[in-house]
C-alpha cells in the first residue's frame, strides 16, 4: 500500500510538472507570436492635431516607438478631425484622435474607419466665443448671427446642443464652414458674430483676441474625444492597436508626472505663445486615461448619430457599435 501511495505521489509530481512545462511553453509560444507580430510590422503612421498632446508627448518621449523598436513610425499633422479622418480612410495613416463629431460623418459618407480607444473630454475646452464688444450675451441672441465653425468637428455637434438649448434651428442661423486658422482670421476682423472652437485655438482666442466665452461643453452632457483606426491596419496586425494604447496610457501618465515638462513639449511643438499653451494646458482633465469604448460611451456616440439623421446633417441612419474595435482576449 506504501508503495502504490509513492508511485502515485510520483506520478502526481510528473504530471504536475508537466503540466506546469506546457503552460510555460503555451506562454512563451504567444510571447513569441505577439513579438513576431510587432516584428513583422515595418511603419505606423499617427495622425495628430495640435490639441492632441497624449500623441505630442508620446511623439517626443518616443514611447510608440518602444513598443515597436523595429517599425518607423511617422507623425503626420492636420488640421481638424474631418481632414485626419479622411486620411485615415483612404490608408495615408492608420490611427489618429479626434473629437466625437468627425466619425459620425465619416462613417455616414461611407469612410472605412473603426473606433478603438476614448477619452474623457475637458469642461472648458471647446466653447462658443464673441468679441469682447459683442453685444451677445447668451444663446438665446444668436438667432440670424453667422457664426463660424468647422464642418464635420465636435464643434459641429457642440453647435448642434447650443441651437437646441436656446430652442433655434440650423435654419436660424448663418453656418460659415471654416477651418480654425481661416476661422480666426473672419473673427479677428469680426466677419462673423461668433466662433465654436476647441483648444488650443480657444485659448489662443481668450487670450490674444480678448474672446468671451458664451458657453462651454462643461453647461452640457459629458463630451469624449476619440482614437479611430484604419480596420485593414488592424487587421492586418491585430496585436498593434492594444500596444498603441498601452503606449498612450504611458504617456498619459507621464504627463500627470511631469506637468511642466509637458507643458514645454505642448509649447514646443504647437508653437503656441506660453500663455496661450498654459491655458490650453490646465484645461486638460488629468488624467485622462484611454480605454476601449463602454457601452455608455457607445450609446452616446448613437445618441449623436440618431440626432444628427433626424435634423438631416447626415442623410442616413447609422449604427455606431459595429465599427467600435474589440480587444483581443487574453489567453
Amino acid at each position: 500500500m506504501k508503495h502504490i501511495k509513492t508511485i502515485t505521489s510520483l506520478g502526481l509530481v510528473t504530471l504536475s510538472l508537466a503540466l506546469s512545462a506546457c503552460q510555460k511553453e503555451n506562454a512563451v509560444q504567444n510571447s513569441n507570436t505577439e513579438t513576431a507580430a510587432k516584428d513583422d510590422l515595418k511603419k505606423v503612421r499617427i495622425g495628430f492635431q495640435k490639441s492632441s498632446l497624449t500623441l505630442l508627448v508620446a511623439r517626443d518621449e518616443k514611447l510608440i516607438e518602444q513598443q515597436f523598436p523595429h517599425a518607423q513610425i511617422e507623425w503626420k499633422e492636420f488640421p481638424a478631425g474631418p481632414q485626419l479622418l479622411e486620411a485615415l480612410a483612404v490608408g495615408a495613416v492608420d490611427y489618429g484622435a479626434v473629437g466625437n463629431t468627425p466619425p459620425i460623418f465619416a462613417q455616414a459618407a461611407g469612410k472605412d474607419l473603426n473606433y478603438v480607444g476614448y477619452e474623457v473630454y475637458g469642461d472648458q475646452s471647446l466653447a462658443l466665443v464673441v468679441p469682447p464688444q459683442s453685444p451677445i450675451q447668451n444663446i438665446s441672441q444668436l438667432k440670424g448671427k453667422r457664426i463660424a465653425l468647422q464642418k464635420g468637428s465636435n464643434a459641429h455637434e457642440f453647435l448642434s446642443k447650443i441651437l437646441a438649448k436656446a430652442g433655434l434651428t440650423w435654419a436660424d442661423i448663418q453656418p460659415i464652414w471654416l477651418p480654425p486658422a481661416d476661422a480666426r482670421a473672419a473673427f479677428d476682423k469680426q466677419s462673423v458674430d461668433a466662433w465654436a472652437i476647441w483648444d488650443p485655438f480657444l485659448a489662443a482666442a481668450e487670450v490674444q483676441g480678448q474672446a468671451r466665452v458664451i458657453t462651454q461643453t462643461g453647461d452640457f452632457d459629458k463630451t469624449y474625444a476619440f482614437y479611430m483606426a484604419n480596420p485593414k491596419f488592424i487587421a492586418a496586425h491585430p496585436q498593434a492597436t492594444a500596444s498603441i494604447l498601452k503606449a498612450l496610457n504611458e504617456s498619459d501618465q507621464w504627463i500627470v508626472s511631469h506637468q511642466q515638462v509637458a507643458l514645454d513639449i505642448y509649447q514646443k511643438n504647437t508653437g503656441l505663445a506660453p500663455e496661450v499653451a498654459k491655458k490650453a494646458f490646465e484645461r486638460r482633465v488629468k488624467p485622462a486615461p484611454i480605454q476601449p469604448l463602454s457601452a455608455e460611451v457607445i450609446q452616446a456616440q448613437q445618441n449623436i448619430a440618431d440626432e444628427f439623421f433626424k435634423l438631416k446633417l447626415i442623410p442616413n441612419t447609422l449604427h455606431v457599435q459595429p465599427i467600435v474595435w474589440t480587444p483581443p482576449a487574453s489567453h
